[in-house]
C-alpha cells in the first residue's frame, strides 16, 4: 500500500517519470483511482507538500511534448484536489519551473 497525503491508496497507483502515467493502470497520474478519493479523506497538510515535491519535475518532463499539456494544465492535473483558477495555476507553474 502507498500512503499519499494520509490516505491509503490502492497499491501501485504511482506516477512514473518521464511520462507521468500510473504504473498500475496506465492513465495519466494522478489517476482516477486517486482522484476518486473524497476530499474530506485527504490530509492536505501532507498531500500538498508531497505533490509539490514532484510538480516541478512533472512540468519539466511534460511541457513541450507534442500535443502535451501546458504547465498550467499540469498544475491543475497534479493539484486536482484544489479549486484553482487558470490564473492561479499559471502563477504556480511559473514558480515551479
Amino acid at each position: 500500500m502507498t500512503d499519499l497525503g494520509g490516505v491509503v491508496t490502492v497499491a501501485g497507483h504511482v506516477g512514473r517519470r518521464p511520462t507521468w502515467d500510473c504504473v498500475r493502470c496506465g492513465d495519466p497520474w494522478p489517476c482516477l483511482a486517486l482522484r476518486r478519493i473524497p476530499r474530506e479523506r485527504l490530509d492536505l497538510a501532507v498531500l500538498i507538500p508531497a505533490v509539490s515535491a514532484v510538480l516541478g519535475s512533472a512540468i519539466r518532463d511534460l511541457r513541450g511534448r507534442p500535443e502535451g499539456p501546458e504547465p498550467p494544465e499540469i498544475v491543475q492535473r497534479f493539484l486536482w484536489f484544489m479549486p484553482l483558477t487558470d490564473e492561479e495555476a499559471r502563477a504556480i507553474a511559473v514558480r515551479m519551473r
